[in-house]
Order: C-alpha cells, then structure tokens, then sequence
C-alpha cells in the first residue's frame, strides 16, 4: 500500500490582489494547497481561526496595517497559534532583521524567492527548533 501523500494547506494574506494570484498559481503549481487568501488583518484572523492552514504567509506591509502586528495576534488567538507564520515582502531580509528576530514567526521569505521548497525548509528547520511542532512537513511530494 502506497502512503497517502498530504498536501501543505496554505493561507495568503497580502494586500496586492495581483500578488496573491500569482503566489496562490505558484504554490499550487509546485504542489502547496492555497485553502484561503486576505487582503486585510481582520480577514485574515477570521479566516485563518475557520480554515486552521498549517502554514500561513503574512505581507510585511499590508497597506495601513503591518504585517508584524498581524504575526503578533496569530501567536495569541487560539485556532490562529497553532499555525506559523512566514513573513513576506519585496524588502530586504537584513533591513528587517531585528523586526523578524522579535516576532513569534518561523521565518521571513522574499516575494521573489517564494516557492513550495522554501516554505517547506523554513517548516522543516522550525522543525528541528522546538522538538514538538504543529506540522511535520519532509519537503514537497515526490521529494
């Protein structure tokens, strides 16, 4: 019997609707299922809370909200805990290094460098950290 391969479910939460199309194409080209997309931090609280996605991708700048902020609240609202959070934007990692260093996030992905295998290494290093992690992830299927 061949194991039942399960899919990483994903959340998308940025402000550019072009960018959550074309992030939302990518990830599930390369195997990654997109349950749910928000534009604004209290869609993406209720969303995430409802559709409980094992990883979730959070634009540092979301128009008049931060990103960071939005982090902050995943890590303490109940459903929203149990799923990390990866950091996105077209900034530069090292001008937000303090920044991602303070957040409860597992990582900080360039828009340019988004993929199905960097979102699954950052899982898998997170992994690694704490010995007890909401999403054993070994990388994409077939890999």
């Amino acid at each position: 019997m061949v194991p039942r391969v399960t899919l990483l479910r994903c959340f998308i939460v940025d402000d550019s609707p072009s960018f959550r199309d074309a992030a939302r194409n990518l990830l599930e080209q390369e195997g990654i299922t997109v349950v749910g997309v928000a534009s604004t931090s209290a869609e993406a609280l209720r969303g995430v809370e409802e559709l409980r996605p094992d990883v979730t991708l959070v634009d540092v700048n979301l128009g008049e909200e931060s990103g960071f902020t939005l982090a902050e609240q995943f890590h303490h609202v109940g459903r929203c805990a149990s799923s990390p959070v990866i950091l996105i934007s077209t900034l530069d990692e090292q001008d937000l290094a303090d920044l991602i260093d303070a957040s409860p996030v597992v990582g900080f992905l360039s828009k340019s460098a988004l993929s199905a295998g960097a979102i699954y290494d950052l899982l898998a290093s997170r992994d690694g950290d704490d010995g007890d992690p909401a999403v054993r992830v070994s990388g994409p299927p077939g890999k």
